[in-house]
């Protein structure tokens, strides 16, 4: 499988606005994170998961979701390609990063929001998160 841009949409009228994802799929999902970066830190990189999807939505500010297909879990390529989307609040839709993918989030302004679902269950988390250091890949 590999990664995809699920759009939705918003609809605004007097009483005031709606966003909306309605092709995203729950069945699956176990957990969910709401991810806020420090300004100090605005890049929490790089996680990658063998089992567990990724779905990320922006609920304020904006991120760049970068992601890499993993070649070797123990040994991965440097020389891997990052793929980067960007998501914003003014925008609905949702970032799929399937299993065998590593991510790194880097929020674009202070206070940025940004939620996160995943489908493995946390008693699994522990065998399925890897972490590489933040300058193994290098994004622009």
């Amino acid at each position: 499988m590999e990664p995809k841009i699920i759009k939705g949409g918003k609809f605004s009228d007097h009483r005031g606005s709606i966003s909306y994802v309605n092709d995203f799929s729950f069945i699956g999902v176990e957990r969910f994170y709401i991810i806020s970066n420090s300004k100090e830190n605005p890049v929490r990189a790089w996680q990658g998961h063998k089992l567990d999807t990724k779905n990320f939505y922006c609920l304020s500010g904006s991120f760049n979701i970068h992601f890499i297909k993993i070649d070797n879990w123990e040994n991965p390529s440097k020389d891997l390609i990052i793929e980067t989307v960007f998501v914003s609040e003014s925008e609905s839709k949702i970032v799929h990063i399937p299993a065998g993918y590593a991510n790194a989030i880097e929020s674009l302004e202070e206070n940025s929001k940004l939620i996160s679902f995943s489908t493995l269950p946390l008693a699994n988390v522990s065998d399925d998160d890897i972490r590489y250091p933040l300058d193994y890949w290098l994004f622009k």
